[in-house]
């Protein structure tokens, strides 16, 4: 079962920081993400949303790569492969981008419009949708972070294991 974690940082860049380096931890097997999403409130007070997937352009991807497919053994028949792979793509590219567009994947977009409404102006939101999480060494590297928890599905145990490791400065190590 997937955890939702929201958490509020104090900056505008900090949320896409914290992203990174979870990034970097997915490609370690420390973190499995299902879904991210930055919520960020600039200086005029507007909020922009950043999606990690962009499901427009994936359903334009592969609907295009099974419309030239198909496109291509339809055009066998009537002995014109080129001209239905061309066409079967293009239906496909754009059967596939309606589709992606109409898809609601992930973290529930009404509740990243609330919460987003609520982040100060010149701070950031971080959504984040965990399958999968090593607990003490992805929150060993974020200690310190100053986050706050605006959301979360944890049990109160980890929750508050989060809060105590996101408010305790990090451990200096030794340079030689």
């Amino acid at each position: 079962m997937s955890e939702l974690v929201v958490l509020g940082f104090d900056t505008a860049d900090k949320a896409d920081a914290v992203l990174n380096r979870l990034v970097q931890l997915e490609k370690e097997y420390l973190v499995d993400l299902e879904d991210a999403v930055i919520a960020v409130r600039d200086a005029g007070g507007k909020v922009r949303l950043k999606q990690s997937v962009n499901l427009t352009a994936a359903g334009a991807t592969s609907g295009g790569l099974s419309g030239a497919i198909w496109g291509s053994l339809v055009g066998l028949l009537f002995l014109n492969p080129l001209a239905g792979m061309v066409l079967g793509g293009a239906f496909g590219a754009g059967s596939g981008a309606l589709a992606g567009s109409m898809t609601d994947y992930g973290i529930d977009d009404d509740l990243i419009k609330k919460l987003a409404d609520t982040i100060p102006v010149n701070s950031s939101a971080l959504f984040l949708l965990l399958r999968k999480v090593q607990p003490e060494k992805v929150l060993a590297e974020f200690k310190g972070e100053h986050a706050t928890i605006l959301r979360s599905s944890l049990s109160p145990e980890q929750e508050e294991q989060l809060r105590k490791a996101l408010a305790t400065e990090p451990v200096a190590t030794p340079t030689a």
